[in-house]
């Protein structure tokens, strides 16, 4: 990404899934988010870590604010 040009920034709202709700800013319309959630270790392995990861695809036929991302359960 060209760090010269204006980023427009647009906002996203997730809908459905455990982000139901959640609103954030997104930078190119991208198809595709993903949300992830950390899950305890009973034994953390050093630098190791283990993190629940939940997918959001962008509805399309939206035009205007905020953008919609739709919870896939089938995912990843």
């Amino acid at each position: 990404m060209d760090l010269h040009v204006a980023t427009k920034w647009e906002t996203a709202v997730l809908a459905g899934g455990p982000a139901d709700g959640l609103r954030t800013q997104v930078a190119g319309r991208p198809a595709v988010l993903q949300v992830t959630y950390p899950c305890r270790v009973d034994a953390p392995a050093d630098g190791v870590r283990v993190e629940a990861l939940y997918v959001y695809r962008r509805q399309l036929g939206a035009h205007s604010e905020p953008l919609t991302y739709g919870f896939d359960s089938a995912s990843p």
